[in-house]
This record gives C-alpha cells, sequence and structure tokens, in this order.
C-alpha cells in the first residue's frame, strides 16, 4: 500500500462534503437537499446523550477497547486483514471480541504505521467489522437512529421477518449476512475498506464514535470511470498503483473529499462508491438505510438457479427474497394509506404521514416495474424460486392475516410519524397495539408486473395527495 499522502495530489478532488449542524436541519430540508439530489453531507451534533459515546471512549478521548473486552467479549466477530486481498475483498477470519482487543492492546502506533505503508503483505492489519452488534444485544441501547434515518425499510422488515426462504442457501449464511443491516466498526489506525457502493446500492449513514476517518467519494455519473475497459471490475485500492491500461478512465474521475470527526455522522446516499480509511485509531457505528430503494442491476448466467442460490449467499439477498421484501413493502404502505382515510380530522402529521407513504408507494412501483424484464422472473425460470418464497409474495390474503405483516405495518405506522414530527430522539422499538386487517383478497402477485398491477388497480392515482387514502383492493 502506497502513502496516501503521496496518491492524494495525483487524484482530483473535486468538492468538500458539505458538514451541516444536523440540529437545525429539518427533515424536509434534508430530502430536498441531499435526499432527493442524492448528495452526501455531514451531520454534526446529533450523537449528544448516546450511551456508545460515554461507554465506549476512555476519558481523553481514546476508544475504551477494554469496555469491549470486559462486557462483549465471547462474541464471534469477522475481522478484515486489511493486507491481504482476496478476490474483490479483503481477506476474513473469525475470532473472539476478546481476541481481537488483545490484538489491539499489543499493537503499538508505530506498528500500525509499519504495517499499513508495507508492500510486503507478510504483516497482518486487523479490522473488525459488519459486527451485528444490535441484534446481538438488544438491551444495550448503544445509539439513537437521528429522525433522517428512521424510515430504514430493510431493518424495519428484518426485525420481524426472514429474508432467505431457499432451504438450499444455508442457515449460517442467512443469519450472517441477513440478521440485519446494523453494524460496528472497530479499527487501528491504518485499517481501510476497499472502494466499494453499498449492498443493493442502498442508503447508508455512519456515526463516528471516536476517532477520525477520511472518505473519498465517487458520484454514480462517474462510477464507470473506476471499472475496467471490459465493465467486469472496479478499482479495488484508489491509493495503488493503477494501470492506466487496465483502468483508462480512472485519472479523469473527480472525487469528493470528507474527514469524519468524532461525534459526526455521514450520509452516503445511493450508488455512491467510496473508500475509507481510519487515521486514528477508530470505533464507528455504521447502518444501511433504506429511504428508497434502488434496483441493483446485475447479470444473469444461463443457469439462474445457481445464479440465485449465489447472489443470496454473496451479498445476502438475491432477487426473489428482494421481491418478497418489496411486495410486503408495498402492501404495509396501501394498508397504511387505507387507514388513515378512516381517521377524524386529517391533522398535519397525518396528512404528511400519507405524505411519506405515497412517495414509498412511487417508489416501489417505479422498482417493481423496472424488475418487469429481469431474467429471473421469465416464466421459464420461475421454477427456481421456492414454493416458499413464491406464497411469501405472492398470496395477499395470507400475508395480510400473517402477524408479522401486522408489526410491520404498526411499526410503518409510527415510524412515517416519527419522520414528519422531527424527532430526533425517536426510538424505533416504540409499537403500538396491533391494528385490524381484515381484508378480504384473491388477488396474486406472481411476479414484478403483477405487482405493479395490484397498486395502480389499488392507487390509480398515484401523484394526486388528496386521494391517497381513497384506496382499495380488488
Amino acid at each position: 500500500m502506497l502513502h496516501i499522502e503521496d496518491t492524494i495530489s495525483a487524484m482530483e478532488i473535486g468538492a468538500k462534503v458539505e458538514r451541516v449542524d444536523g440540529r437545525k436541519l429539518s427533515y424536509k430540508d434534508f430530502v430536498d437537499r441531499y435526499l432527493k439530489n442524492n448528495l452526501p453531507v455531514v451531520l454534526t451534533d446529533l450523537m449528544d446523550g448516546w450511551q456508545a459515546c460515554t461507554d465506549w471512549v476512555t476519558a481523553d478521548g481514546r476508544p475504551n477497547i477494554r469496555f469491549f473486552a470486559d462486557h462483549f467479549g465471547k462474541s464471534m466477530v469477522q475481522v478484515a486483514d486489511c493486507c491481504k486481498r482476496v478476490f474483490t475483498d479483503q481477506k476474513r477470519v473469525e475470532m473472539s471480541v476478546s481476541e481481537y482487543t488483545d490484538y489491539w492492546l499489543s499493537i503499538s502506533s508505530t506498528k500500525c504505521n509499519k504495517v499499513a505503508n508495507s508492500n510486503d503483505g507478510t504483516e497482518s492489519l486487523l479490522y473488525l467489522k459488519d459486527w451485528h452488534f444490535v441484534k446481538e444485544y438488544p438491551d444495550y441501547i448503544a445509539y439513537t437512529t437521528p429522525s433522517f434515518f428512521v424510515d430504514d425499510w430493510l431493518n424495519l422488515y428484518l426485525d420481524s421477518h426472514r429474508l432467505h426462504r431457499d432451504s438450499d442457501i444455508t442457515q449460517d449464511k442467512n443469519e450472517t449476512n441477513c440478521a440485519d443491516y446494523r453494524f460496528v466498526y472497530i479499527g487501528v489506525k491504518g485499517t481501510w475498506t476497499p472502494l466499494h457502493a453499498d449492498v443493493f446500492r442502498s442508503y447508508s449513514w455512519s456515526a463516528n464514535v471516536c476517532g477520525k476517518k477520511l472518505w473519498l467519494l465517487l458520484p454514480p455519473s462517474q462510477c464507470h470511470l473506476i471499472f475496467d475497459r471490459y465493465e467486469k471490475s472496479s478499482v479495488y485500492d484508489v491509493y495503488a498503483d493503477i494501470s492506466e491500461k487496465k483502468f483508462p478512465g480512472f485519472k479523469k474521475a473527480v472525487w469528493w473529499e470528507c474527514t469524519q470527526e468524532h461525534n459526526e455522522i455521514i450520509f452516503v446516499p445511493s450508488g455512491w462508491y467510496h473508500q475509507v480509511h481510519n487515521l486514528v485509531r477508530t470505533t464507528t457505528l455504521l447502518k444501511h438505510n433504506y429511504c428508497e430503494i434502488s434496483l441493483c442491476k446485475l447479470p444473469f448466467p444461463t443457469f439462474e438457479s445457481i445464479c440465485q442460490r449465489n447472489l443470496a449467499a454473496n451479498t445476502g439477498m438475491n432477487f426473489y427474497d428482494f421481491f418478497v421484501f418489496i411486495s410486503r413493502f408495498a402492501l404495509a404502505n396501501l394498508v397504511l394509506l387505507r387507514d388513515l382515510k378512516n381517521e377524524e380530522g386529517v391533522v398535519s402529521h397525518l396528512r404528511s404521514t400519507a405524505y411519506n407513504a405515497l412517495n414509498n408507494i412511487r417508489a416501489i412501483h417505479l422498482v417493481a416495474s423496472s424488475m418487469g424484464s429481469v431474467e429471473a422472473f421469465a416464466e421459464e425460470n420461475l421454477n427456481s424460486c421456492s414454493e416458499e418464497n413464491r406464497i411469501a409474495y405472492s398470496e395477499v390474503k395470507r400475508i395480510m392475516e400473517d402477524l408479522d405483516f401486522h408489526d410491520l405495518c404498526a411499526t410503518l405506522r409510527v415510524t412515517l410519524r416519527a419522520v414528519c414530527e422531527g424527532l430526533h430522539d425517536y426510538n424505533v422499538e416504540i409499537r403500538p397495539e396491533k391494528i385490524d386487517l381484515a381484508i378480504s383478497s384473491d388477488f396474486k402477485i406472481g411476479n414484478p408486473l403483477e405487482l405493479v398491477k395490484l397498486i395502480e388497480n389499488a392507487f390509480p392515482d398515484q401523484f394526486n395527495i388528496l386521494n391517497a387514502c381513497n384506496i382499495g383492493f380488488s
């Protein structure tokens, strides 16, 4: 690996990520300025009162690594060796948190620098990544989700639903990849994450509890520049010696830069490639966020069933899992809109809730429309989808009688109301009583175009907010 300082001067930095006081930013302004425009932003002053900012940090501002050893030492975690590459990622090993903290305490800052700047690959520089901390320790409230990121579709869904239903995908992989998308990262100085875009092209946010991180980000409009001439593979490390012959567009890329300090949150929009380096020893909370959704366009080989199985094993979700996910969210948002029409006096927060649910449905309609031509849903390939998966997305009546679906609807309602009210201290675990969903419907959703049809039948004028609550099922 080269010195960052030696390489960054050869890269064109076109913009600095804007830094904004999160307390003075309304949800509407966040949506209008950053979410809709798909732009990154650093938000400050939103982490006051977080337990992680007290327990995980020593009096002199360093990571309290002994706290992790004492309280969570038996947890088994994935650790990346930042000096060893395996295909498009770093080599991963599994160890206990206690083993990782022993490593942390044994490695000095001098050795961190030596290993980070070495090119011989004989040393190891270890980075604890993708720790499903929230799922493993639900009673330890490390942080409070800022209201900007509460409308988190994927994690709301995974909190009450299985993602994989296909029996040929190993159960241990399901639990590892799909427990949730809320992570803790802990890294010594010099650890880093290779250039990548987030899973499923999701939006994400990352809160830096202590330490300092350098971010390089590339807008989606320029992402073709970091792929090889065959558009098969992307640059792994922007600070390495990049072959101009293999990556002819790389030097034309214009990057955005950001140094994230402690107690700052960065919002990473959909489709932005980014590479991140820990400039000092760092502890980070990261949570993938589905404010909206983007269809990840992936190539499919002839053997569709093999492709879908491998896609699920490697990324955590295949196209059939994804379709179950958006179908249930489409139904939940439609049910929410239907119920709002029965409430007397549509006060401001209810109207705002309806507006956000309407935007959710629009997004799902757009994605489902684009999935209509996906090869996985061709009639000859649907045989690779398990019967259990097919039932999970196709039988509307069964879905709407499922108690887990009731919970999803209730949580969605509370979530959207919290978004509208701008409650920065909102806790997504708060849930109202079960709601009545006694709706009879024989409509089946056999493929994405049938989901599109359901939305259009239920809500023919999808752009008219005044009619948003006048919907029904046919």
